[in-house]
């Protein structure tokens, strides 16, 4: 008899970005900070992560969550976020995702949640109308007005920031952020990455393009994540780095809220408070709401040439 393993997972979208929770049927990563445990995850178990998102049983779009028991004491559970290239810091659509997706189990009821992450724990409260609002780790601008040469466009201005990723956001004069040019945005994020990444920010995997809003929001983006796939959603690590970029020019003040349109038209409320005003660091809040779309098991077959996933160097 061949082997088949079975992932129990529940699909949610954030915005209409899917996030995929697995429930069981993952590997085990032992015990210790989820900062090593991540390391482990991709050094021995990287292609589980793959059959989770990758085709054919997801796509290039979807962000996965695995649950793992907390490191931190204080933290009720904890969570390795990951996409189709790798395990992610943080993740703010796939946190607010997580919390409907509990609540939907009947695994929590409204009120905060303290949550471990490979970054550090966050906090995450339910509401009782089903929004989630969640208080990320300390994010802040890194370099600000960093000018890239980027090939077949030209200088790109832009800040470097951390809101549980690292970003690398761009006002957008130029480029309409309209669902009808995703194929041009994405060209230009992709290039605008590269060149940021050859001339001194390697660390940078997202890069939010910004500009004036379409639904009554402060500002609409476009956020190009890591594997190439732009969030559906306003994208929770970005708005908390947008959060600290308007905080460090004194154009938010502490506690005032920002509604940060995505892509789509779909929108997160943001706020501040400041954690460290001398270091320009602050503690960002990010309110949303997602719906469950799916409960699922997935089934891993010894047999099938695609058990693992799609990945680059598959094809034949």
């Amino acid at each position: 008899m061949q082997h088949l393993q079975r992932i129990q997972v529940v699909d949610s979208h954030t915005g209409g970005e899917p996030t995929r929770v697995v429930l069981s049927g993952g590997p085990d990563l032992g015990a210790g900070p989820l900062s090593e445990r991540v390391q482990r995850w991709v050094a021995q178990f990287d292609r589980f992560r793959s059959a989770v998102v990758n085709e054919p049983r997801g796509s290039d779009v979807l962000v996965g969550a695995l649950l793992v028991p907390p490191h931190d004491p204080g933290c009720d559970f904890g969570v390795i976020f990951f996409n189709n290239v790798g395990p992610l810091g943080m993740c703010g659509h796939g946190t607010i995702g997580l919390m409907v997706t509990l609540a939907h189990l009947g695994r929590v009821k409204p009120g905060t949640h303290r949550i471990d992450t490979p970054v550090g724990p966050v906090s995450a409260t339910l509401h009782p109308d089903g929004r989630v609002s969640v208080a990320n780790v300390a994010s802040y601008r890194h370099r600000a007005s960093v000018t890239v040469d980027v090939p077949g466009i030209g200088g790109v201005t832009g800040d470097v920031a951390w809101g549980g990723n690292w970003f690398f956001l761009v006002r957008t004069p130029v480029w309409e952020l309209s669902i009808q040019a995703v194929e041009t945005l994405t060209d230009v994020s992709w290039r605008i990455r590269q060149a940021v990444n050859a001339q001194g920010f390697p660390e940078v995997d997202h890069v939010e393009l910004f500009g004036p809003p379409g639904c009554g929001g402060h500002s609409r983006n476009f956020v190009l994540c890591p594997g190439k796939a732009y969030d559906r959603s306003p994208c929770g690590t970005g708005t908390s780095a947008k959060l600290a970029c308007l905080a460090a020019d004194g154009k938010l003040a502490e506690g005032e809220i920002w509604v940060q349109e995505g892509i789509l038209g779909s929108a997160f409320e943001g706020e501040y408070r400041w954690e460290d005003r001398a270091r320009g660091r602050v503690l960002p809040v990010v309110t949303g709401t997602a719906h469950v779309t799916a409960e699922a098991t997935l089934l891993l077959k010894e047999e099938d040439p695609f058990q693992w996933g799609i990945r680059p160097g598959d094809a034949r």
